[in-house]
């Protein structure tokens, strides 16, 4: 029983997996992701393999529900993003009238910069940064600390070198 339930998955996969992961990559335009929800659809059917009557349809309704949380992902990030920046041209904060701050944290990496910009500059909490940047909090928490201990070691040194 368990080997003939086994093998109809496994044909399942076969049959649906290419064309799912294709219907995935024209509306995410992106293979890496696309590949990412229909192995996520499968993952999902998997788990109620013995209750889901329809298999292709449910991989498709899964698939294109993970599509949607996708696209609204990428929409927050965007927000996010226009926010950034219309708060930085329309109210400069003190911190932006040092040109030398603005310049170390343009310089930061973007794994680095990116937290900093979104929690300091657009002021957001640390948990709504996680989400927009798809990182565990703990990760934003330790990406802000190590933006820090490189803003402040830059300016010690341009100090330093100004008395």
């Amino acid at each position: 029983m368990k080997r003939s339930r086994d093998k109809a998955a496994s044909d399942l996969f076969a049959a649906l997996y290419p064309r799912l992961a294709g219907w995935c990559r024209r509306l995410v335009d992106d293979d890496e992701t696309a590949h990412e929800i229909a192995s996520e659809a499968f993952t999902r059917l998997w788990a109620r393999w013995t209750s889901v009557q329809e298999p292709r349809g449910f991989l498709y309704v899964t698939a294109a529900n993970l599509v949607r949380d996708h696209w609204r992902k990428l929409e927050r990030e965007r927000r996010a993003m226009r926010r950034v920046t219309s708060e930085a041209a329309v109210s400069p904060h003190t911190e932006q009238a040092d040109p030398s701050v603005r310049l170390l944290v343009q310089s930061l990496p973007e794994r680095l910069r990116v937290p900093i910009l979104l929690h300091y500059y657009a002021d957001m909490p640390i948990r709504e940064v996680s989400v927009l940047t798809g990182r565990k909090e703990g990760t934003v928490k330790a990406d802000l600390h190590a933006a820090r201990e490189l803003l402040r070691a830059h300016l010690r040194r341009s100090l330093d070198h100004t008395r």
